[in-house]
């Protein structure tokens, strides 16, 4: 199955877009900071649910950051929190690991996925298929990132003043939950 297929156009756009920023960064592997930066450039729900602008752009700013600061320390080293158990060869089911329009040739040029992203991703199919869905959301996977608190997203989220276990809560709130405070109605 192609990524269409199983996460639908949105997310697909979503992770081939982390892709491109793993390979353009020169990471080993597709991080949760990789898919929250993603996520907030293609989903305007995700962004809603992260709250004011202000918030949004500090966010951003710390995203921007990782590939000229602190991020550099990330660089070659595998992303796990030891919440979740390393995989050797990660797989997200239905999402392959080949080449795509990031301009990998081959799958060596690919970045593999992180513990922590597999289980992002699994764990926002999981939320999908809770509600009768056959597909994730954005939102799912936001919610999904927050979940492990040694994760690069999560750290990302707290060094930008947004507490990630209230914001997972927010979003499983639903909508009108954050609607009101960015401004944006979802």
């Amino acid at each position: 199955m192609d990524d269409d297929a199983v996460l639908g156009a949105e997310l697909a756009a979503v992770v081939a877009g982390a892709r491109r920023r793993a390979l353009r960064d020169g990471d080993r592997q597709i991080d949760t900071a990789h898919l929250l930066h993603s996520l907030l450039e293609h989903d305007p729900e995700v962004r809603a649910a992260v709250g004011a602008p202000a918030r949004l752009a500090r966010l951003l700013g710390y995203l921007v950051q990782r590939s000229i600061g602190y991020g550099l320390r990330w660089q070659g080293s595998v992303e796990d929190s030891g919440a979740l158990a390393v995989v050797t060869a990660p797989t997200v089911p239905g999402v392959r690991d080949a080449p795509d329009a990031s301009g990998a040739r081959d799958a060596r040029d690919t970045p593999a996925w992180s513990p922590a992203a597999t289980a992002a991703v699994a764990d926002a199919h999981e939320r999908a298929r809770r509600r009768g869905e056959p597909r994730p959301t954005g939102t799912d996977l936001l919610a999904a990132l927050t979940v492990d608190p040694g994760s690069r997203a999560v750290e990302v989220l707290e060094r930008a003043g947004i507490p990630a276990h209230a914001l997972g809560a927010r979003i499983e709130s639903g909508p009108e939950e954050y609607a009101g405070e960015s401004g944006v109605n979802c």
